[in-house]
């Protein structure tokens, strides 16, 4: 069901922004012969009445269906009259209804899931331009949206319309540009300056439920999408073989939201507010990387099972993942990022565990970014391989080179950093117990530790002995750097297995 109604939002998109081109001159009929041809490339079969009327062509009846990625599922979509217009300069404008209702009927093995998305806008047409090469999409409109409603599942416990949802953008300019070669490409840029979203759920059997609102603030995307001609396909892993690629960027200038939930007698509430952020994915047969950030970022929680509101800060959140999705006897990039800079709490939390105010008080920080080349061997977007793999009867791939090109964790005025550089021997699996035998180096320092300690001794955190064998510890691992209270170890693996610390051999 969630592919469905990712792909129902995917249809109200399309038709909002309009990603489809038209073929040849700019007519009527060209234009709604290549949006059943673009419909057809991601795996709909599309059908419709079409009627024309001096320079109107009119679709009515329109139905998409399409078989559903979940085994023995398959879903339908309804869509009112569609009209479009030439206008006699050989520009056409596409006529969406004012509230455009697109009724869809999930039908798989745990029974009928039904409901509408409901598109609605101010009436503003689309107009479509260019050439056959080459075909321009406008489109502008005070105010859009999208609607989740009627939604029915067939649990009995779980009531018509428990499950809400919409989105608002407003002021909405978008264009499309398609060329059509030997690919379809569409490179899009949209412009609003304010999307509002509103989730909610409500189960009265359960006495539960729960929302989700906010609102963005200067929205801006851009992207571009690359579609194979000639592959009728739902399998994302062939789309892939065949040349489908999409990247994009989405920004917002600020932004807030809310979450409050109830289960019973317990409650809880969220709400958060920001100064922008950015979301990137870029996806094709060499890989998909997100790359999400957020800046400073203010939150707020009261929950039944706090004992009193939290009042939290950042000002900097972000993950990056980049991953291989293609099976290959061949290396392949990855890496992973995370980045939670000068996150910072409440004094009433902090008079919780250091009430006479001896650990300094500063934000932390934890950042952390790493690369490397593994080999895939299966193509992750193959549900059954998948499958093979989370059932462990086919080994997910290998690692060969790992690199941290930076570490930093930052706490009660203490700070670690680091690199390190290491390669791993996929032929080893005994020296190190089945691990892939390693061998580089790292490369660490580590400020205020021991002023931290004798802190936590004075609190009474830490016994003496204790204490005694973190030092010792530490002095195994490491020697004194330039700084005061400065520790830096160098941690070197060689081939053969050794494992030293600063030339000293400890395994």
């Amino acid at each position: 069901m969630s592919v469905f109604l990712a792909r129902s939002s995917g249809v109200a998109i399309v038709m909002a922004f309009s990603a489809q081109a038209a073929l040849a001159d700019v007519t009527a009929k060209d234009v709604w012969s290549d949006w059943k041809s673009y419909m057809t490339a991601t795996g709909y079969t599309v059908s419709g009445t079409e009627t024309m009327s001096g320079d109107t062509l009119t679709i009515s009846d329109i139905s998409m269906a399409m078989p559903v990625m979940e085994e023995d599922t398959s879903g339908t979509f309804i869509l009112p009259d569609i009209k479009f217009v030439e206008n006699g300069d050989g520009t056409v404008n596409i006529m969406l209804p004012a509230e455009m209702p697109m009724m869809f009927k999930i039908d798989g093995p745990e029974g009928l899931v039904s409901g509408t998305v409901l598109y609605s806008h101010d009436g503003s047409p689309m107009l479509v331009s260019g050439d056959a090469d080459e075909m321009t999409y406008d489109y502008a409109s005070g105010l859009m949206k999208i609607a989740l409603k009627d939604m029915t599942v067939p649990d009995a416990d779980f009531p018509k319309d428990a499950i809400k949802v919409s989105m608002t953008l407003t002021d909405v300019v978008t264009k499309t540009i398609m060329s059509n070669a030997d690919t379809r490409t569409y490179n899009q840029t949209m412009t609003s300056e304010a999307l509002n979203f509103d989730v909610s759920v409500d189960i009265p059997e359960d006495d539960g439920s729960g929302a989700f609102k906010g609102a963005m603030q200067g929205v801006n995307f851009t992207g571009i999408t690359t579609v194979p001609n000639g592959l009728e396909s739902t399998d994302m892993a062939a789309l892939l073989r065949g040349g489908f690629s999409a990247k994009g960027t989405f920004d917002f200038a600020s932004g807030n939201s809310a979450i409050n939930g109830q289960d019973g007698a317990d409650t809880f509430a969220l709400d958060s507010t920001s100064e922008g952020g950015t979301i990137a994915f870029d996806m094709g047969l060499d890989g998909l990387t997100y790359d999400v950030k957020q800046n400073r970022t203010e939150t707020n929680i009261t929950s039944s099972d706090l004992p009193f509101p939290l009042a939290l800060s950042m000002a900097e959140a972000g993950f990056k993942l980049t991953m291989p999705v293609a099976k290959s006897d061949e290396e392949q990039d990855f890496a992973l990022g995370l980045v939670l800079r000068d996150f910072d709490v409440p004094e009433m939390l902090w008079g919780m565990v250091d009430p006479t105010g001896a650990l300094p008080h500063d934000p932390a920080t934890i950042a952390l970014d790493l690369a490397g080349k593994a080999k895939l061997a299966f193509d992750f977007f193959d549900p059954e391989a998948m499958a093979e793999v989370e059932n462990g009867e086919q080994a997910p791939g290998e690692l060969h080179t790992l690199t941290v090109n930076s570490l930093e964790i930052s706490a009660v005025g203490a700070k670690l950093t680091g690199t390190g550089d290491f390669a791993f021997n996929n032929d080893d699996l005994s020296t190190f117990d089945g691990m892939p035998a390693p061998s580089g180096e790292a490369n660490l320092t580590l400020a205020g530790a021991n002023t931290l300690l004798d802190k936590l001794i004075g609190m009474g955190l830490v016994s003496d002995s204790d204490a005694m064998g973190a030092r010792m510890m530490m002095g195994m691992l490491a020697v004194p750097g330039d700084g005061e209270d400065t520790l830096t170890s160098k941690i070197e693996v060689s081939e053969d297995g050794q494992i030293k610390a600063n030339g000293q051999r400890i395994k």
